[in-house]
């Protein structure tokens, strides 16, 4: 069920916590994918031989892999303003890449909603707190503070 947020009541879901969201594997296949479309191939993300020997002891996602995955968990949380008809990644204020993500690992996504603006009429500037979690792990694997822009009104 999506949660909706009434417009008239903005303002009661600043400092909102949704999610976990359900756990997601990082798998090599993934991580060659995105070496390949980004073209960072460091060993450490696609070599699990030569990255065995290293600190980490196998291969490790991208940081901006477990970035990229904000957008495919607030997907599945559903978060929506009354009359959505579009919404856009509006940028990052802050992101910091706090654990590795192991091959292998498991992930999900908290948020908490820090701030919505009302830009113009039908507009609206969600900045959210996302959380990505290892399974296992104390500490997150990232924290970033992203904004979403949400169009109530047709683009023009």
């Amino acid at each position: 069920m999506p949660n909706i947020i009434p417009r008239d009541k903005i303002q009661d879901f600043i400092g909102f916590d949704a999610g976990p969201t359900e756990w997601m594997e990082v798998d090599q296949w993934r991580i060659d994918a995105f070496a390949k479309c980004t073209m960072d191939e460091n060993f450490i993300h696609v070599n699990p031989e030569k990255a065995k020997k290293t600190r980490f002891g196998g291969t490790i996602a991208h940081g901006f892999l477990t970035l990229s995955l904000v957008h495919h968990f607030l997907e599945k949380l559903e978060f929506k303003i009354e009359g959505l008809k579009m919404a856009v990644n509006y940028g990052v204020n802050k992101v910091r890449f706090i654990y590795p993500v192991s091959c292998g690992s498991r992930v999900r996504m908290r948020i908490k909603i820090l701030d919505i603006l009302e830009k113009r009429p039908g507009q609206f500037l969600f900045t959210l707190r996302a959380t990505m979690d290892i399974e296992g792990e104390e500490k997150p694997a990232m924290v970033a503070d992203w904004l979403i822009l949400e169009f109530t009104d047709d683009i023009q």
